[in-house]
């Protein structure tokens, strides 16, 4: 898929241009994506340290799916988080979208392919078939996509836990989602220390309303949540813009399960 950049000039700027400087970019890597993620307990936003018998089922299930999928040749990685804290963020267009999915995904595997290909023959596959089918008796609602790399602040580390954010993005245009999302992903860098980040895009005939899922890594809450709550630009930079240019965010931080 071609992804084309997108021009500061086809976007809708809100307050000062360029108050944040602009995000480090690396090329992005040829992996292909599956994302599986469910939505099983239903919590406040600093609820989810209680799971229930059906979430650390669907937990031991989806890692042990992680284990034994990393031994194919095609799998660079299969990683399993579960939710650690709901932060602010979620964009007001959702408000005027009701019919749009709000993520509320409390359990995640991301499994990292040699190829977009490779990661499509797996998500069509009979072993990930099965783990579809035990997940989704176990949770409420199930979103499985295949997706490639669009943009890359730098890889995610998961060897190690951390806070780890996957933001749910949807927007009436994606290169607008795209654009905004890499003119505000500087103040991630410059307010946050972020130094991670690999953007996702939904293959063609995805049956999601996202447009785009963001992943990165902090080492901990004190490195993002004082940033969301206390930064009054976290509003006025980065919300103000996703609102002007039609984009909404789904936050949710994570763990490793």
């Amino acid at each position: 898929m071609d992804v084309q950049q997108t021009n500061d000039a086809d976007l809708t700027l809100v307050g000062p241009k360029d108050r944040f400087p602009k995000v480090t970019l690396m090329e992005p890597v040829a992996s292909g994506y599956v994302l599986l993620a469910a939505e099983i307990d239903h919590r406040p936003p600093v609820g989810y340290f209680i799971e229930s018998a059906r979430k650390k089922r669907a937990i031991e299930i989806a890692k042990a799916f992680a284990s034994e999928i990393v031994s194919l040749p095609d799998v660079r990685e299969a990683v399993a988080f579960k939710t650690l804290i709901a932060p602010p963020g979620r964009g007001e267009l959702l408000k005027r979208r009701p019919n749009v999915d709000v993520a509320k995904y409390d359990l995640v595997l991301l499994i990292e392919c040699e190829t977009p290909e490779a990661a499509q023959a797996l998500k069509a596959g009979e072993r990930f078939g099965e783990l579809l089918k035990q997940i989704e008796a176990l949770s409420e609602k199930t979103l499985v996509l295949a997706a490639r790399n669009a943009r890359r602040i730098g890889p995610v580390d998961h060897s190690r836990d951390g806070v780890f954010l996957f933001n749910y993005f949807y927007a009436d245009s994606l290169q607008q989602n795209l654009g905004i999302w890499e003119y505000t992903a500087g103040w991630f860098e410059d307010q946050t220390g972020l130094d991670n980040s690999t953007l996702m895009l939904p293959e063609p005939g995805s049956e999601t309303d996202f447009t785009i899922i963001n992943h990165c890594r902090w080492n901990g809450l004190l490195d993002i949540m004082p940033s969301l709550i206390f930064k009054p630009s976290f509003r006025s930079f980065v919300l103000d813009n996703f609102e002007a240019n039609d984009t909404a965010a789904s936050p949710i931080l994570y763990r490793l399960a």
